[in-house]
């Protein structure tokens, strides 16, 4: 057996900011009945009729992850307080661990009649933070000189998971820095996640918008810099098509921050066209000079396009590298963003790309339907008993 879960073992790091958070801890009991499945609301109607059993559930998931617990046991934690009952909570995975397909995560002993109605919203709570922090782990650990900044809040449905993706991204970042030695994930671009890694404030410096306002590429990055003379400066470069070209009249103009490493160049090309200067022939060539290896072997269509297709390929960064350096600016640092999940990091790793920082939302699990974790309850008062099929979940003796 594992070790039972104690609360003054497991560190809530980032306790403050979560508490009183939408989504985390308890709900009010009409809220909790409105977003549970029926059928468990009637058990529990079933079970206060004719009396209360002890239950232990097995929670476990059908692919391999990593393991984010911490949403779900803030959940059964404060749910139990509120109802003046406990939860007994074996974590079999710590935080931040891998754990294989179908192994559990965690059995949890408790009242039949005040568990059964919180599978739900506690599914919710564990299965795609697994699965965000596996790929987040993989992506660094793939690229593991590189800084990685979590992006995803605009393509979360809502605040809950912005949060729930940004903590998965800090534990899958924590277990490639563990492992790997990986820099990880550096921050995240709101407030509200900045303290899943260690932080007060979102990261970033100015999104197209800007760019478009400003009429040029170089006006934006004057008044970003006469706004904030104090921050680095991170530049777009992709909106007038003139990826190089923008990127090296914004270094002469600001020569002292290139120097210092202060000025870095955003690359954000869509997947509709190929960045200034490169078509497929010219990508091919740029990689037989810079890494030949990543384009010997075979590649799916898929691989290629990441290293000589349209958008941000390999192809793309090693251009802008080898320009920059040409130009004088050797340390004018590189952001690539626009589609870097696993296999694209994976991908640029066979291509050595000199990227600094990558922008990603791209660790949110590509299928959800990997993300569904399930509970099944595997003993009725301490009786082993379970439905067949699942006799895999049941306790070691």
């Amino acid at each position: 057996m594992g070790p039972c879960f104690r609360r003054d073992e497991y560190k809530f790091t980032c306790h403050e900011a979560l508490v009183g958070f939408v989504g985390i801890g308890t709900l009010p009991m009409d809220e909790l009945a409105a977003r549970t499945d029926s059928y468990f609301l009637k058990t529990k109607a079933i079970v206060g009729e004719f009396g209360d059993k002890s239950a232990t559930y097995a929670v476990f998931m059908r692919r391999p992850v990593i393991c984010a617990p911490r949403f779900a046991i803030e959940f059964l934690e404060t749910t139990a307080a509120a109802r003046g009952t406990s939860f007994e909570i074996e974590l079999r995975h710590p935080e931040g661990s891998w754990v294989g397909s179908g192994e559990p995560l965690m059995y949890i002993t408790g009242p039949f009649y005040h568990l059964v109605d919180l599978e739900t919203v506690l599914l919710q709570k564990i299965g795609p933070a697994c699965v965000a922090a596996y790929n987040a782990a993989a992506m660094c650990a793939d690229l593991p000189k590189v800084a990685f900044l979590a992006m995803d809040a605009r393509h979360c449905a809502g605040a809950e998971m912005a949060q729930l993706m940004a903590y998965a991204a800090s534990v899958g970042s924590a277990h490639a820095q563990r492992v790997d030695g990986a820099v990880g994930f550096v921050g995240c671009a709101t407030a509200a996640s900045a303290p899943f890694f260690g932080r007060e404030v979102g990261l970033g410096t100015m999104p197209h918008a800007l760019i478009g306002y400003a009429g040029s590429t170089l006006r934006a990055a004057e008044m970003f810099r006469e706004t904030f003379p104090e921050e680095p400066l991170t530049v777009l470069v992709d909106y007038f098509g003139r990826e190089t070209s923008d990127a090296v009249e914004v270094c002469r103009r600001f020569p002292e921050l290139a120097e210092k490493a202060q000025l870095a160049f955003r690359m954000d090309t869509p997947g509709g066209r190929y960045c200034e200067g490169l078509d497929l022939g010219r990508s091919y060539d740029v990689l037989e000079r810079h890494a030949p290896q990543s384009i010997r072997g075979y590649r799916t269509e898929a691989e290629l396009r990441y290293l000589v297709g349209t958008g941000v390929s390999a192809a793309a960064i090693w251009t802008m590298r080898a320009i920059l350096n040409d130009a004088g600016f050797p340390r004018a640092r590189i952001v690539a963003s626009s589609g870097f999940g696993p296999e694209k990091c994976r991908i640029m790793a066979a291509a050595n790309a000199p990227i600094d920082v990558v922008g990603t939302g791209s660790y949110l699990p590509d299928r959800w339907t990997e993300t569904y974790a399930t509970a099944d309850i595997i003993e009725y008062d301490g009786q082993p008993m379970v439905k067949v099929g699942r006799e895999f979940l049941l306790r070691k003796r």
